[in-house]
């Protein structure tokens, strides 16, 4: 379980997130939607610690996120988190690139993280691209290479920062059906993301931020279908 209580984050002067709460269970997929600027990439940031906090606590199964003597490392094992850019190792094979993490941070053999890799390449479509090196890959192949990455550390959680929305339309697709994939096999999400209509196809919940805050959150029937807020109303026109 994911728990976030009153989280405030502020760059310099500019405060980005302003007491969010919200918990996200074990199996459930959260969709955070809303315009650019209202914090919910910085959001998860701080869920995976990569952001600091000014206030507030955020804590993943008990374990206090941003105390003093939190191992963010070994934490971070348990919660995979996909970006909007893929950042691969150009001159490493697609193979090579799964299996790094695996090795240095897990401390894997060789023949076991290639294993993981290949699984877990195989698990997202790509399978037959072991070999090809990241630059040969589309722009779908190359975001999918990165979800296989880190599921590749058997992350408990994955967070996904608008994880189609540099693609080109026609590829978006390829990458939602592996998104949906993880989604009925019972992974838990939160997914920061423009995809509306998916956001209500695979969500148990979702949260509407704006200016920092969340003003909605609930069924996607509810905050998509029936938007009770009037900044949820005319965000969601502006988008769908």
């Amino acid at each position: 379980m994911i728990e976030i209580q009153n989280v405030h984050k502020s760059f310099g002067d500019l405060e980005v997130v302003k007491g969010v709460t919200m918990n996200v269970n074990k199996g459930e997929v959260v969709s955070i939607i809303g315009g650019s600027g209202s914090g919910k990439s910085t959001l998860l940031m701080c869920i995976n610690g990569l952001e600091t906090i000014q206030r507030g606590s955020i804590r993943v199964d008990g374990i206090e996120v941003h105390a003093k003597g939190t191992n963010l490392d070994k934490l971070r094992r348990r919660i995979g988190i996909v970006f909007q850019q893929w950042n691969a190792f150009a001159h490493l094979t697609v193979l090579e690139n799964v299996m790094l993490a695996p090795r240095l941070v897990l401390k894997l053999s060789r023949s076991e993280a290639e294993a993981v890799a290949v699984k877990q390449l195989k698990h997202v479509g790509l399978g037959d691209k072991l070999k090809v090196y990241p630059g040969r890959l589309s722009g779908g192949q190359q975001q999918r290479m990165a979800i296989a990455r880190a599921l590749a550390m058997s992350p408990d959680y994955m967070l996904f920062d608008e994880a189609t929305s540099a693609l080109d339309p026609q590829l978006v697709g390829e990458v939602l059906d592996t998104m949906r994939l993880l989604a009925e096999e019972g992974m838990t999400m939160i997914l920061v993301t423009h995809e509306i209509k998916f956001a209500k196809e695979v969500s148990d919940r979702v949260a509407f931020f704006h200016k920092g805050v969340i003003h909605e959150i609930g069924s996607p029937d509810q905050v998509i279908g029936n938007p009770q807020k009037p900044e949820t109303v005319q965000f969601l026109k502006s988008v769908l």
